[in-house]
């Protein structure tokens, strides 16, 4: 009886913590919104005229910015440092968003386009959170199959930067959507289910997940639906 006792105790617990790091995490990743946002605006005024003079170096530079960060991120989880840094890295990764917003509102429904991007990006979210929080089914599974896709799919992106193949480039678009949004129900299962409990953490995952939906989906909606002058 008493060891009964102490397991449901133990069980209790883990549920606990582990709804306070997926709560905390929704917290911050509500908060990160906010440095995306002003990062943007500010890519918006950028003259980001580089990237046209340097058409393989700036987005290798770009890229290596961003893991650096990561990196960083990573190092200080465990600090106070740990949110400094990841609030830096996304008003980082909204400053780079600059040069697809700045294309996306030269045409003539960009603001329409970048609203549909957003929204869409919204549902994909909000939807998949919802399945694998009220199923709490274990998604870990996915975890090889999903790493794999996403090391094909980072060596096929830099490879089309050197060969600049439109097609190509849609078609990775595509593919990116549907990885990420995979990658949405396995962070999230990995938080309940335990795997995850640096919230800190977790919300990279998790805004990395939304992030490259939304670039993605944005590239694939000015591909279709983009009016030109």
């Amino acid at each position: 009886m008493q060891y009964e006792t102490q397991a449901i105790t133990h069980a209790g617990s883990l549920a606990i913590g582990q709804n306070r790091v997926l709560r905390n995490t929704y917290l911050m990743l509500a908060l990160t919104m906010v440095p995306t946002i002003i990062g943007a605006f500010a890519g918006l005024s950028t003259n980001f005229s580089f990237m046209a003079q340097y058409p393989v170096m700036a987005p290798l530079m770009m890229f290596a910015v961003m893991m650096g960060m990561l990196f960083g991120v990573s190092a200080l989880r465990n600090s106070v440092w740990g949110i400094a840094m990841l609030l830096g890295f996304t008003f980082v990764a909204g400053w780079f968003l600059g040069p697809i917003l700045q294309v996306a509102l030269n045409l003539k429904n960009g603001a329409q386009l970048v609203g549909m991007a957003a929204g869409g990006t919204g549902l994909i979210f909000f939807g998949l959170a919802t399945l694998a929080t009220v199923t709490k089914k274990d998604f870990s599974f996915m975890g090889k199959f999903l790493f794999i896709g996403l090391v094909l799919l980072v060596v096929a992106s830099l490879a089309n930067i050197f060969f600049a193949i439109p097609a190509l480039s849609l078609t990775l678009s595509a593919i990116a959507v549907l990885i990420f949004s995979a990658y949405i129900l396995f962070d999230i299962s990995r938080i309940i289910h335990g795997g995850e409990t640096n919230y800190v953490m977790a919300t990279m995952s998790l805004y990395l997940d939304i992030y490259n939906i939304f670039v993605n989906l944005l590239s694939l909606l000015m591909a279709f639906s983009g009016e030109r002058d």
